[in-house]
């Protein structure tokens, strides 16, 4: 899922303080799970800035919504229908950013605002964490490393490894994080395809994630024509 935290109320505020007619919307998807964006957050965010606002003196109406997701066009489509019929001249999103572009590109005249600073491709570790499992690369090479990551998961984003700053298990940045090159091999000594590391991995094929264009995926099966 993504993740994301939300960003200091001091600046979600500043975002709007010449708007008068605020819609505060949530996304029911991958931020409801880490707690950042969903309904609950959005009505925390929302009595927080009427709060907020009725300190300055200044007469705002803050709305609220959530829709299951602001990345589809049939969730935003219900979204800029409520900006219409409230009359909204500003929205805070409490969605990840593709969320936030999704919205600002279909919505017209009203400017949309991040309440959220997105963080990465995570998993949930315990109640309360969460941790980055993936890069969102575009050459996944799981198939190589046990299913471990070390795009993501190994601080050098090493391809053959480990490196020399292995410390006990734990990567030398820091002793909370494990290495990933010594899960990797841990979960290939219990596959019993330790012996597949020997080979020599090429350097990563960065111009999949890093070609200065809009990444896209199309499924001409999909396509409605």
């Amino acid at each position: 899922m993504i993740t994301a935290e939300r960003k200091p109320l001091g600046e979600i505020k500043g975002f709007l303080e010449k708007y008068n007619r605020i819609l505060v919307v949530g996304c029911g998807t991958c931020v409801t799970v880490c707690f950042a964006g969903g309904e609950q957050e959005v009505k925390t965010v929302s009595a927080a800035l009427r709060i907020g606002f009725k300190k300055d003196g200044a007469e705002k109406e803050i709305f609220e919504g959530c829709e299951v997701r602001q990345c589809d066009p049939e969730y935003i489509d219900q979204i800029i229908e409520r900006v219409k019929n409230d009359k909204i001249d500003a929205v805070l999103s409490l969605a990840c950013g593709v969320g936030v572009n999704c919205l600002a590109e279909h919505i017209g005249a009203v400017p949309v605002f991040p309440g959220l600073n997105t963080a990465f491709y995570g998993a949930t570790v315990e109640h309360g964490k969460w941790a980055e499992m993936c890069a969102g690369c575009g050459a996944c090479i799981l198939h190589l490393t046990g299913g471990i990551c070390p795009i993501a998961r190994c601080s050098k984003s090493l391809q053959n490894g480990p490196c020399g700053g292995c410390d006990n298990g734990k990567c030398e940045i820091s002793p909370d994080v494990d290495c990933a090159w010594i899960l990797i091999i841990k979960r290939m000594e219990q596959l019993g395809t330790l012996e597949s590391l020997d080979e020599i991995q090429q350097p990563h094929d960065w111009s999949k994630s890093t070609h200065g264009g809009v990444r896209t995926i199309v499924r001409e099966d999909l396509l409605i024509k």
